[in-house]
């Protein structure tokens, strides 16, 4: 392996010129992150079983869509707060079966294994990711997922698709372009990034169902240019989206669902008992933040509480819980409508769960048992001492699962690791952290 300098210069001289890293600062480190053997075996397992679970998710969505009795409240629930036109659009017909075919799971690196905080069907970071298995994976380092896997993940499960991003998302352009030029450096298929604001629909000419990879938000569609001609096209089977126009997919209120004790049924029907085994192991318990009153014999399983006001006197040991909004929001993605009990003090938390409970007609909260991510340390380069300084760290982990077209198989591209400073609560790219390959 080379001196731990010459790696540094490697990497740095590996950087894109084009502005891949716009505006985004993060420290180096000369060595990738390692993973134990079994939070390998358990990442690998893990694409899989995410799969078959947000196949349930849609089942029950639609059946419960379709239901008069014991199921209604399901859909009826995670459509809360939506506009009629974006029901109506996750229910097409057309795009009934579609599922995402990207997954992304923000998994906290606790002592014991991983805890899922997020499931994201509209991930960012992908290029970025590939760019780091390709520059460690260059430097002999065996990166998961091989050093072109996010390229060849991407290529199997968008084939044809160009990339559609609006303004509210260019942040994210550059890491596409780089994947673009990456596939066509591979002859993995050409295609483009068009921008909403550029690209009007009647102006394209393309055939017949043409596909884009969706890179737009659907509680954003009011600020997405020419949305309605794009949705229109899609209603008409002229063009199709993935991510599939399903604003009901993306919400954080699954993860809570998968605890109701009312439908413990069902995710046994729905799952083999492999994958439900190892989500119960992942997922953290929750519990969807709803104001109705309970009957004065019944309490929240879990929390033993008849009434939320009562978790406004939770203990700072007992408030070891996280509220976050569920999803079809501007505040329901990165640490944005995130409050962690024991990080607050009395008056903030007790304010936060009243946030929650107004919200709800329009935005559900869910609430969550915090786990917190494990201390390890991870060598970080230091400018002013030019030498690597291992430093106590607390860890996020990003696998990409990609599903190759016309399967159900998915695919380990790469797992991003994002190492924070042990200090940190809310674990996110940040300048202080290390944005690193897995190997």
């Amino acid at each position: 392996m080379p001196a731990t300098s010459s790696r540094i210069e490697t990497i740095r001289a590996a950087f894109p010129r084009e502005g891949l890293f716009r505006d985004k600062e993060w420290r180096m480190s000369p060595q990738a992150f390692a993973l134990l053997p079994a939070t390998q075996r358990l990442i690998a397992d893990l694409g899989p079983a995410l799969r078959a679970f947000q196949a349930a998710c849609n089942r029950l969505y639609f059946e419960s869509a379709d239901a008069t009795g014991d199921l209604a409240w399901v859909a009826r629930l995670v459509d809360q707060g939506k506009p009629p036109e974006i029901i109506a659009l996750g229910r097409h017909e057309a795009w009934r079966e579609a599922l995402p075919s990207v997954i992304r799971p923000d998994l906290v690196l606790t002592e014991t294994g991983v805890c899922i905080s997020e499931l994201d069907s509209l991930p960012g970071g992908m290029g970025l990711t590939g760019w780091l298995n390709q520059t460690y994976g260059a430097l002999g380092d065996p990166v998961l997922g091989g050093a072109d896997g996010m390229v060849e993940g991407f290529a199997a499960a968008f084939p044809t698709e160009d990339i559609l991003i609006s303004k509210e998302s260019s942040d994210y352009q550059p890491e596409m372009d780089w994947m673009v030029e990456a596939l066509a450096q591979r002859e993995l298929t050409r295609r483009r990034v068009l921008h909403t604001s550029a690209a009007r629909p009647a102006a394209l000419h393309y055939p017949p169902a043409t596909s884009f990879y969706r890179f737009f938000e659907l509680w954003d569609l009011d600020n997405v240019e020419h949305s309605q001609e794009w949705l229109r096209l899609a209603r008409e089977g002229r063009v199709q989206f993935t991510p599939p126009l399903k604003a009901f997919l993306e919400e954080k209120l699954w993860l809570a669902l998968f605890w109701t004790p009312q439908l413990q049924t069902y995710w046994a029907s729905a799952l083999s008992p492999e994958h439900l085994a190892l989500l119960r192991r992942c997922i953290p318990e929750g519990w969807i933040v709803d104001p109705a009153p309970l009957p004065p014999f019944a309490v929240f399983p879990g929390l033993n509480i008849q009434r939320w006001d009562e978790l406004k006197r939770f203990g700072h040991k007992a408030r070891e819980l996280v509220l976050k909004i569920s999803g079809f929001s501007e505040k329901g993605w990165g640490s944005r409508g995130v409050f962690i009990g024991h990080d607050m003090p009395h008056p903030a938390w007790a304010q936060a769960i009243d946030q929650a409970l107004a919200s709800f007609p329009r935005n559900p909260f869910v609430l969550q048992r915090f786990y917190s991510a494990g201390v390890v340390s991870h060598p970080a380069w230091n400018e002013d001492l030019e030498e690597a300084v291992m430093t106590p760290s607390r860890v996020r982990l990003c696998p990409y699962y990609f599903v190759a077209a016309g399967t159900d198989d998915t695919q380990l591209g790469g797992v991003l690791a994002t190492v924070c400073p042990a200090d940190k609560k809310i674990l996110h790219g940040m300048r202080d952290a290390m944005m690193l390959p897995c190997v």
